[in-house]
């Protein structure tokens, strides 16, 4: 695996392996990678691996989260950190 040092910054890029650490990995890169990693994210794993994976990431800011929504064709009521929020009491809303 090619990804960026800087988005595994508080770990060992040579500890991490591919199969054991699949959810970290895709996380990072979604959250953190530049073109060339998300290439890479994408010759690693295929696109029902990275499905799998994005879908259970508990934290996504707005804009990532509609962008893999409309990316990988999946609703965005399917992803966890969407249905997590609507459980959370907004500030401004309450």
């Amino acid at each position: 695996m090619n990804f960026n040092d800087s988005i595994f910054w508080d770990v060992n890029p040579k500890e991490i392996n591919k199969d054991e650490h699949a959810h970290f990995i895709i996380s990072r890169v979604v959250q953190r990678g530049l073109n060339e990693d998300w290439e890479e994210l994408r010759r690693v794993y295929s696109e029902d691996e990275i499905k799998c994976e994005i879908i259970k990431i508990k934290s996504l800011d707005a804009k990532t989260l509609n962008f893999l929504s409309l990316f990988y064709k999946i609703p965005i009521a399917n992803f966890e950190c969407y249905t997590q929020a609507q459980l959370r009491d907004q500030h401004w809303n309450s």
